[in-house]
Formats: C-alpha cells, sequence, structure tokens
C-alpha cells in the first residue's frame, strides 16, 4: 500500500553493528528490519518486501555473498537492490565477487553514516517512484480497460481514423452495428472501406480530411454507409478530432448512428402532413356520399342507421389498420380479419383460401369496403340469412393480378336484382379507377363475384430471415510451471503503458524483455538481430496487419502469443490458435502466458 513504511534489510552477525545502524538510518517513511544471519534474512524476505538489502559479507554460516547469490536466484528477492558492507580491507577480486553476485555498492567499515545515509536515500526513492508507477500503471490500465469497455458496448458504431486516413480502432458495437469484422477493414484507408457507398467517398474523405486540418474540434457530418448484407443505410457521423502531439499522430474517433428508421419516420411524418388536408377531404367527401347513397336506397330510417354505421366502421377500421403500418401496405387476411371482428362475416362459415397479399393503402380503404358490402348483401339476401349458407373467398396472385372469388352456397334461391342498390353499385364501381374488373353471377344456388384488380409492378414480399451467428466459447487456460530464467521475451506493442506494463511483468517474472516494437517493420528486425525466445504480438499496431511479423516467428519456430482487445476471429487467419491474452490482462496473465510459452520452448521438436 502507498502509505505504508518502505522497508530496509540490515544482516550482521554483530548486534552493535545492527544498533548503529538503526540509530543512523533513521529516515522517515522507513522501516529498517534487522536480523543476524543469513537464514534469518531468508526467513524476513518471505514475509516482507524490501526496498534495499544491506549484507555484512562476514557471517558464519552463510556469508553475504552466499545470501545474495541465493536472493538472486528467487524471483521473489532477485531485484532488491543490495549493498554490502565489511570491514575486511578488499582487493579487487573480492569486489568482483560482491558485485557479480548481484551488489550494487561496496562500502567498507567504519561507515561514513552521510554516504550511506545518501545512498540509502536514492534507493529509498526508487523504490517509492516504482511503488507510484506501479499505482498508476493499474489504475490507467484499469481506465483504458474501461473505455474499451465502454466502446465495445456503446449503441453507435464506434470507430477511429488516424492522420493518413486509416482505420486504427474497430470496436465491437462497431462491427455489431455495421457487420464488418475488425479484420475486414483495420488498417485500410477510409477510401477503401467497404462500408462506404462508392459514390460517396470522396465526400466523406473530404470531411475527415477537414477535422484532421487544425486545432481540436467535434463535429456532426451526415453520411450514407453500407451494412455488411448490403443494405444501405443513412448515418450521423459524430467526430472528435485530436490534434497530433509528440509520437501521437491526429486521428478522428467517431461515433456513427443508423438514422436510417428515423429519416424514414421524418419522411413519412412528412408525406403525412402533406397530404392531411388531402385525406381529410377525401374522407369527408366519401363519408358524405355514403350517407347520401344510402340514405337514398335505405327502405326506413332504421334501415339507413344500421348500413352507415357499419360502413362507418369498415373504413374506421381499415383505416386503423393502416395507421398502425405508418400508412404502409395492409395484409388482405388482415382487413378479413377486420371484418370478422365487426361481426360482418361468420367465422364458422367462412372458407379462405389463397397467400397473404399487401395492398397498397388507397386499394386497402377500398377493397374494405367491398368486403364489407358483400358481407352484408349475404347477411340480407344471401347464404348468412340463414342457418346453413357458407361463403368461399378464394384468390391468387400472378403476374401482379389479384384475382379474388367470392362464392355463396347454402343460401335461399338467387334471382337477378331489378334494380341496383347502393351496396351493388359501390361494389362495382368503387376501383375502376385502379383497373379493376368485377362482375357478379347472380346464380340460382348462390351469387358469386369475381374481381380482377392490378396491384401495379411493387408487391410487398416477406423478408428473408437470417440464422442467428454463433460465437465459439473461450478455450481454458493451459496448466504452467516455472518460468526458466534468462528468456527474451520481445513485445510487439503500439500503446507505451500498455508496453510498459507488459515489459514490467516479465521482469518480474523473471524474464528479459525486449522492445517493444511498436511497427511489423521493427519488430522483424528485432526478431532477426535479438533473436528472442518468445513474443507476445500486439493484434493491430496503428491499423497495420501484424501478419508478417507472426510469419517471422514462425519461420523461426520461435514460440508467440498476441495480446490483443480483439476476438480471436480477428487474429490473422494462419496464426489464429495461437495462444491469446485479452486486453485488459492481469499480471498473473501475463506470467502464466509466458510461462506457457517457455513449456512450448523448452519442449522437443517433433
Amino acid at each position: 500500500m502507498l502509505n505504508e513504511p518502505l522497508k530496509i534489510l540490515a544482516v550482521d552477525d554483530i548486534r552493535e553493528n545492527l544498533l548503529v545502524l538503526e540509530a543512523a538510518l533513521d529516515q522517515p517513511g522507513v522501516e529498517l528490519v534487522t536480523v543476524s544471519s543469513g537464514f534469518e534474512a531468508l526467513e524476513a524476505m518471505l514475509r516482507h518486501d524490501f526496498a534495499l538489502a544491506l549484507l555484512d559479507v562476514m557471517m558464519p554460516e552463510m556469508d553475504g555473498f552466499e545470501l545474495a547469490e541465493l536472493m538472486r536466484g528467487t524471483e521473489r528477492t532477485r531485484s532488491v537492490p543490495i549493498i554490502f558492507l565489511t570491514a575486511l580491507a578488499t582487493d579487487e577480486r573480492r569486489r568482483f565477487r560482491g558485485y557479480e553476485a548481484g551488489a550494487v555498492d561496496y562500502l567498507l567499515k567504519p561507515l561514513d553514516m552521510v554516504e550511506l545515509n545518501s545512498k540509502v536515500a536514492v534507493f529509498v526513492e526508487l523504490a517509492r517512484q516504482r511503488r507510484e508507477i506501479a499505482r498508476q500503471r493499474d489504475e490507467l490500465g484499469l481506465a483504458l480497460g474501461r473505455l474499451r469497455a465502454h466502446g465495445d458496448n456503446s449503441p453507435l458504431a464506434v470507430l477511429e481514423i488516424d492522420a493518413n486516413l486509416r482505420i486504427v480502432s474497430w470496436y465491437r458495437s462497431a462491427e455489431r452495428e455495421i457487420g464488418f469484422s475488425a479484420q475486414d477493414v483495420l488498417g485500410l484507408k477510409v477510401e477503401e472501406a467497404p462500408f462506404l457507398p462508392p459514390a460517396d467517398r470522396p465526400r466523406f474523405v473530404e470531411g475527415m480530411r477537414a477535422l484532421l486540418g487544425g486545432e481540436d474540434r467535434r463535429e456532426t457530418q451526415v453520411h450514407r454507409f453500407l451494412r455488411a448484407n448490403g443494405a444501405l443505410r443513412e448515418g450521423e457521423w459524430y467526430c472528435s478530432s485530436l490534434a497530433g502531439t509528440g509520437a501521437r499522430g491526429a486521428s478522428v474517433m467517431i461515433e456513427l448512428l443508423d438514422v436510417t428508421e428515423r429519416h424514414r419516420a421524418e419522411e413519412t411524418q412528412r408525406l403525412l402532413i402533406g397530404e392531411l388536408n388531402h385525406r381529410v377531404k377525401n374522407t369527408l367527401a366519401t363519408v358524405q356520399a355514403i350517407a347520401s347513397q344510402g340514405f337514398r336506397h335505405a327502405r326506413s330510417a332504421e334501415d339507413f342507421q344500421q348500413s352507415f354505421s357499419g360502413r362507418l366502421q369498415s373504413l374506421a377500421r381499415a383505416h386503423s389498420l393502416l395507421s398502425a403500418t405508418t400508412w404502409e401496405p395492409a395484409g388482405l387476411r388482415s382487413l378479413i380479419a377486420d371484418q370478422v371482428v365487426l361481426g360482418a362475416l361468420s367465422e364458422e362459415r367462412l372458407r379462405l383460401s389463397g397467400p397473404d397479399v399487401d395492398l397498397p393503402p388507397e386499394l386497402a380503404l377500398r377493397f374494405s369496403l367491398i368486403l364489407h358490402e358483400l358481407a352484408t348483401n349475404a347477411h340480407k339476401y344471401g347464404a348468412f340469412s340463414n342457418e346453413t349458407g357458407t361463403v368461399a373467398l378464394d384468390w391468387s396472385l400472378s403476374r401482379q393480378v389479384l384475382s379474388l372469388t367470392w362464392t355463396e352456397r347454402g343460401g335461399p334461391p338467387v334471382v337477378a336484382p331489378e334494380r341496383r342498390g347502393f351496396g351493388s353499385t359501390l361494389i362495382e364501381s368503387s376501383m375502376k379507377a385502379d383497373g379493376a374488373r368485377i362482375a357478379a353471377d347472380y346464380a340460382a344456388e348462390g351469387v358469386c363475384w369475381q374481381l380482377d384488380l392490378p396491384l401495379g409492378e411493387d408487391v410487398p414480399s416477406e423478408p428473408a430471415q437470417t440464422a442467428p451467428v454463433e460465437t465459439a466459447a473461450p478455450a481454458a487456460p493451459s496448466p504452467v510451471g516455472s518460468t526458466p530464467k534468462s528468456l527474451k521475451v520481445l513485445i510487439v506493442e503500439d500503446e507505451p503503458l500498455v508496453a510498459m506494463e507488459l515489459m514490467m511483468e516479465i521482469e518480474d517474472s523473471g524474464a528479459i524483455a525486449i522492445g517493444p516494437a511498436t511497427s511489423c517493420e521493427q519488430a522483424i528486425a528485432m526478431i532477426r538481430e535479438a533473436a528472442p525466445d518468445l513474443a507476445l504480438l500486439d493484434g493491430n499496431l496503428n491499423g497495420e496487419r501484424i501478419d508478417a511479423v507472426a510469419d517471422e516467428l514462425a519461420s523461426r519456430s520461435t514460440p508467440f502469443a498476441f495480446v490483443s482487445g480483439y476476438d480471436r476471429q480477428h487474429l490473422p487467419g494462419r496464426h489464429n490458435q495461437r495462444p491469446m491474452l485479452g486486453k485488459p490482462f492481469l499480471g498473473r496473465e501475463v506470467s502464466a502466458i509466458v510461462r506457457r510459452l517457455a513449456e512450448e520452448a523448452a519442449a522437443p521438436a517433433g
């Protein structure tokens, strides 16, 4: 913990020397732990972490050199700085042995306490700095992980473009909303991006260059985009550009919102508002005609009221059906079902046969009236006027022409009407303007109406169903052993903080960290010059694919693993079965994967 005092270990078999050190090294925030033998020192180092060890050279049973060698051979203590203290005159051979055993300094007794305090203060400050760096590293790693997680979980598609207009970040949210995987787009320049329609790319590139041309800016742009399934969508691109500073170039972070449905709704709203007065007036005119004609042909006020109310209800049900679908085509079966709900058709005595066909809004309104009139006539004079009659409603669609037959059977004997009533007139004339041919056959066994209605060129079809995408479960971690000493591990990572974290964890595990390499070219050069034993590769380097580095390592049979925030499916195809460490990671996970690679390197070939 940051508030805990830093501990210094002092080892001397003479009690008076330890008392002198206790008096001399009374520094704030520092605790001196004293022991009188090498064995006690080893036991203390198992319980505590020490910023510095002061070792007497000449001690019985285990001298300071032997103790230092044991410390350097243990992962927990190999990084503890050692200062040797001795009262004997020393030669270069003894001094060399001290440094070879891992000493950082060699002081002769009697000690100059000012000099000793100065040297101890340096190592205490270094230990404080290491502790603070570790704290900041953990906090930054957590913050970076949370930022990545927010980007992946965002309801908007999140991506990043660098100063060269190259796609360098592609979050899971972008893959989810647009459909292309990170492997499909990372490293591409925007003029090559598959999610931009070719005709729109020049304007998009111009907009991005304008954002990257100066100081930090925020801007919303409107561009179309293509989903992976080929669907053309409308998008609002919320852009935040940062000017380049130091080694980091300028970049644009983008959050893309699909506004296709909103634009469609707005367009529908505009159309509805534009036609509102026209539709209201037409509706009022229709109601007026129904009232006038109904009254003209009605036998009584009660008959007029019943027929007029039924027709208004039929229109109202059709309007409700169209409004529920934002005035889009209505299904024929839905129109028939509404007449059943109104009681105009008897469900038990009605037989339906035909595909589900969508009717344009205006035709749907008029067709609902025709159905209502056919049902009303059947109730008054035809098949529904007794207890046994039935109605068969058959239809088919061929070459954009709907052919519908209404056949009544089992009702009273049919006689052709001497005069045409309002209902018959409505049936026969209401759709003539649409090119319909409507005719009635008043056969004795039951009336039969035949309707042939052109639907135009665009008859809606049902959307195709897509199968759900299955994702593979992550593989279980392999058991690992201890890390061999002095293994050289190459770090290929373009994010400085992540590289720093990896290198520190590798060094803590006892291996030697090489790098970091921040480009494929640099990584390949390090591989050829330093011949690392193992390697950890970032999934991509500023949008540059890592395939070439993986191929170079594979050609040398050098074990390597990926360190990536992307799924396994986004790794180079030839190497996607290599071990993988997901970002953000824990220190023990780095050590575990290094041990796993070390075991692979030590395994016999074949």
